[in-house]
């Protein structure tokens, strides 16, 4: 396995980079594309990753579930619970404060507090998957002695029966929890294949090509209907895709990490600090896109939603850069006093996932 001189493993990090990059990618595109009236050419791109950009995430947040589920819930919690927690809650008052205006209106600091509240028990905003990390990782430990197959078929049906919900919570877990459940209960498995298609990188590439193939005929073909646009998302079908996708995503940056170079070290960087770019991306995303509907110095919408992709990217990245060594480091690193259990400081945000 690819090493990272630190513990990580080189491959997971660039994973997580292929996956943050299409998450900020989607929704730059998505939002630069309705703020200007059309689509770009990051528009197939989106549509092409939809079946998989989420489940490969949670399938490598279940990778490592296994190293602290036995643990006693003390030091479970500090890790997968409190960890979490301290991340959504700050980023909660941080992104509700940026927008204090449209959410509060004429309604005064009383409706403010009312938003706080309610996103205790309501996902606010992209931070919904911060929230479900936490979730996932307490329902799979209180689970963790049910048989395996029965667990990873609960979780499958809950996907396959695709609930509808005005819950965020509701829904994204049942659409979700099966691929963080299969990250945790195959995690052997999965390094075995990224071992693999570092050993026969001809097959890997083979195998990805007729994936891909697959993956975008149903990604891109329309079915007509409101409810399955696609082929896609067609139940079971969008499950098989999300699984299909994610284990594309592993072997995928399995060769990456094998090849080195600069695309390796830049995703594996914005993989080491996935969630530093998920928790600070949507404010800069947002204050480009205006800056740059305003100016209508980019008229094109593609060229408009990459530069939106490149400033949501980078900024949050050199934000923490900028702050690592000063007081506010609490932005993306958890202070010795909101931990249960003492010991060193972790060195970014990325520590438990």
């Amino acid at each position: 396995m690819g090493g990272a001189g630190d513990g990580r493993l080189a491959w997971v990090d660039v994973a997580k980079g292929i996956c943050i990059l299409l998450v900020v990618m989607m929704h730059s595109a998505i939002g630069t594309g309705v703020a200007m009236g059309g689509e770009g050419f990051l528009h197939p791109v989106v549509a092409f990753a939809k079946p998989f950009r989420i489940p490969d995430f949670f399938l490598l947040s279940g990778l490592f579930l296994g190293r602290v589920i036995d643990r006693d819930w003390r030091l479970f919690a500090d890790r997968r619970v409190v960890h979490f927690a301290y991340f959504y809650l700050l980023w909660l008052v941080i992104q509700s404060a940026a927008r204090y205006g449209s959410i509060v209106g004429d309604s005064g600091p009383g409706a403010f507090a009312a938003h706080l509240a309610h996103a205790l028990v309501e996902p606010y905003s992209s931070l919904w998957f911060v929230y479900l990390l936490a979730v996932f990782s307490v329902v799979t430990k209180a689970l963790r002695r049910c048989p395996a197959g029965m667990l990873l078929a609960g979780a499958a049906l809950l996907q396959i029966a695709d609930i509808r919900s005005d819950a965020t919570l509701i829904e994204e877990f049942c659409g979700r929890y099966v691929y963080f459940v299969a990250g945790y209960l195959f995690a052997g498995r999965i390094f075995a294949l990224a071992d693999g298609a570092r050993r026969h990188a001809g097959l890997a590439l083979c195998g990805l090509v007729a994936w891909a193939a697959v993956e975008g005929w149903l990604a891109l073909t329309q079915t007509g209907s409101s409810v399955y646009p696609t082929l896609a998302s067609l139940p079971l079908v969008s499950l098989a895709l999300g699984a299909a996708g994610a284990l594309a995503i592993v072997v995928m940056a399995a060769l990456i990490e094998r090849a080195g170079g600069g695309v390796a070290e830049g995703l594996r960087t914005c993989g080491r600090r996935s969630i530093v770019i998920y928790l600070a991306f949507s404010l800069p995303m947002a204050a480009t896109r205006e800056i740059l509907v305003r100016t209508e110095l980019v008229t094109d919408i593609g060229l408009a939603g990459l530069i939106v992709m490149a400033a949501a990217l980078l900024l949050p990245l050199a934000l923490e850069r900028m702050v690592r060594d000063t007081p506010l480091k609490l932005l993306f690193v958890r202070p010795q006093k909101f931990r249960l259990v003492a010991g060193p400081r972790p060195r970014s945000t990325l520590a438990a996932t």
